[in-house]
Order: structure tokens, then C-alpha cells, then sequence
């Protein structure tokens, strides 16, 4: 049995008994996929203590080097123009997303540990790539689901204090956010939309995932989500955490070819536990190709150490899985931490899209 990794899970899993937090129930009519209690997956997928003990048994993790003294990047830059999109990648599924004039920030964590308490759970092996006092004025928040890693409460917090923006997430997570007197909160289902100041929408789109946050009973109480970022210069994927599936084909027939891309690369061993939640390299190669995407970016990966493949071990492989399918690196890149990327800009009069 792997010591580090029987250390880290119980960790985790004591982390989670000691938070307490009651979970936030969904209370909404009946869909394809919620049933009146909890939220639907396409297919099975439960984890018991049998597969926790198979894993902790055959766990072998690849290397991972912590180091926190690594310097953030430069401070990015207020806004840019309509027609502009910059993307920096913050640490894990942390992006600053800069579009015509607005400040997206997706899935915010800037806390020590992807946990609920200080002292346990996993801690991460680098610091974020923006300071949080460097960041602009956020205007939105997109949170793709509950997991700790993506729902950080303590950056919320100071998100909400900082700059009150907009945040947008699952149904069954908002009245968390209200209870903690957040004024700005807004619950979007599959394929609802939310209008922005500039005349845009963020739209929330099918991702194929779970939910858990505290005490046993709540897991798929509330709900998971993708989100497409409408820009002037064409649609931006961010996948949150999700598996492969058909989700990726049906966002681009209904919002057409996506000007770049935010798909997770990390936390994809071993497969036969992980297949169903997280996407491995090639199939985010193959996400980038359903979504017809101009240019993709990895993310999800080198900051939490949360299943077994190594802290650079999705960024070799996602070179691998580019060349066997005979598509150029600079196509879709391990976004580098704190360094903005400029995507393609268009005349600041081009429409909306989607």
C-alpha cells in the first residue's frame, strides 16, 4: 500500500468529516436529469469503500516536487477591448478569462489546500500564478461544481468582499453563497444562459460529472456544469472537471466552432477509476477536435496532487496524443501558469457570438 497516498485520502476523507457543513439541496421540478432529489448521471458511476481500498492498495503515483517559492507572473492588465481575449491560467482550473471589456475568473481557488479546514486535505505544490491583490476588477464567476478544488469557499469570500461580481453556479449551490450573504448569485441549468454587461452571455452546458461536498448523503444533490463564454470574436469552452462524452459534439452543434478552449488535462490515473469523471490527454485532444476549437488550452493539472499521474506527466502525454493524431502543439498547449495568452482579436463591431 502507498504510504503517501493512504496519508493524503485519509486526510482528505477526515478533512471532510470534520467540515460538517450541512449540504445545499436542489428543490426544483423534474428533469431528464433530476429526479426530485438528486441529479442524474448518463450512466452508473459510484465509488465505495472497495474501490477506495483497491486503489489506496495498487496506488502508484508519479513524481510531484512541491515548490511555493516560485514567483507569480506580472500583474495582468485592467481590461481589454472589445474585439480582445487574453487568458491566464491562475493554478488547477483557475483562468483569468479577459473579453471585450470584461473579467471572468472560472472556478477560483487561492487557498493552501483544496479542502474545507486548514490543516488536512490536499495542499498545493505551487502558488498561485497571480497575486490575488494583481488581479482586475472580476466582474464574473463561473463555478462548474462542488468539489473542493473548484468551490473554494475562502476565495469566494474574498471574491465577494473584493469586487462583488456575479456568481454563476449549479443549481443546489447558490443558497450557500446567499446564506454567506452573497448579493449576486445566479443558478443556471443545462443550457440556460446569463446575459452580461456588454452585451454578451455566459451559457451553462451539459459536462459529465458528480457532486459531493460534505457529509455522506449529499452526493448529486446539486448539480455540474460546463460554461460557454460568448465573445465578440467567437465562443470560449471552459470544461470544469468532466469525462468524455457526447456533451463536447452537442455544445459545438449548438454554439458552433469554439474560439479557444479550457479543457482539463490532469488527475486521469488510473483509468478504471477515473474515466468516467476526468478526461486522460488524448481524450481532451479529442474534446479539442469535437468542439472545433481554433486553439485549446490544458488546465487542471501541476498544482493538486489528486490522483496518480505525475505533476508533468499530462503535459508529455498531451504532446504525445497531439502527434498521433497529426495536429500541430501549438494547436492546444499545457497553458503556462501566470503568462497571458492572446487569442486572435476581431474588429471591436463583430457580434456577440454564440
Amino acid at each position: 500500500m502507498n504510504r503517501r497516498r493512504l496519508r493524503t485520502a485519509a486526510a482528505a476523507a477526515l478533512a471532510v468529516l470534520v467540515a460538517g457543513c450541512g449540504s445545499s439541496r436542489w428543490q426544483g421540478p423534474k428533469t431528464d436529469h433530476f429526479d426530485g432529489e438528486r441529479f442524474l448521471t448518463p450512466a452508473p458511476f459510484e465509488i465505495g469503500a472497495t474501490d477506495l481500498l483497491r486503489y489506496w492498495r495498487e496506488s502508484n503515483p508519479g513524481v510531484w516536487t512541491r515548490d511555493l517559492s516560485i514567483a507569480p507572473g506580472p500583474k495582468p492588465v485592467a481590461q481589454v477591448a472589445d474585439g480582445e481575449l487574453r487568458i491566464t491560467l491562475v493554478n488547477h482550473a483557475t483562468v483569468l478569462v479577459q473579453a471585450d471589456g470584461l473579467n471572468i475568473l472560472t472556478d477560483p481557488i487561492w487557498s493552501e489546500r483544496a479542502s474545507p479546514v486548514s490543516f488536512a486535505g490536499p495542499r498545493r505544490y505551487r502558488p498561485p500564478a497571480i497575486d490575488f491583490d494583481d488581479l482586475p476588477k472580476i466582474d464574473a464567476v463561473v463555478v462548474s461544481h462542488n468539489h473542493f478544488d473548484h468551490f473554494d469557499v475562502p476565495t469566494l469570500d474574498r471574491l465577494n468582499a473584493a469586487h462583488q461580481p456575479v456568481f454563476l453556479v449549479p443549481p443546489g449551490d447558490g443558497e450557500r453563497l446567499r446564506k454567506r450573504g452573497y448579493a449576486r448569485v445566479v443558478e443556471l441549468d443545462w443550457w440556460q444562459s446569463y446575459a452580461l454587461p456588454n452585451g454578451c452571455a455566459i451559457h451553462a452546458v451539459p459536462s459529465q460529472h458528480w457532486s459531493t461536498r460534505s457529509v455522506p448523503g449529499d452526493r448529486n444533490r446539486s448539480f455540474w456544469l460546463a460554461y460557454v463564454i460568448g465573445t465578440r470574436g467567437g465562443p470560449v469552452y471552459f470544461a470544469g472537471d468532466t469525462g468524455y462524452g457526447p456533451h463536447f459534439t452537442a455544445t459545438r452543434a449548438r454554439y458552433g466552432a469554439m474560439r479557444a478552449a479550457l479543457l482539463p488535462i490532469g488527475a486521469y490515473l488510473p483509468r478504471w477509476l477515473t474515466a468516467y469523471q476526468h478526461v486522460d490527454p488524448p481524450e481532451a485532444v479529442q474534446a479539442h477536435v469535437d468542439l472545433a476549437a481554433a486553439r485549446s488550452f490544458g488546465i487542471h493539472y501541476g498544482t493538486f496532487e489528486l490522483s496518480d499521474d505525475g505533476q508533468t506527466q499530462p503535459v508529455t502525454e498531451l504532446v504525445a496524443a497531439l502527434a498521433a493524431r497529426g495536429l500541430g502543439p501549438e494547436s492546444f498547449i499545457a497553458a503556462e501558469f501566470g503568462v497571458a495568452a492572446a487569442v486572435t482579436a476581431v474588429p471591436p463591431s463583430s457580434p456577440c457570438l454564440p
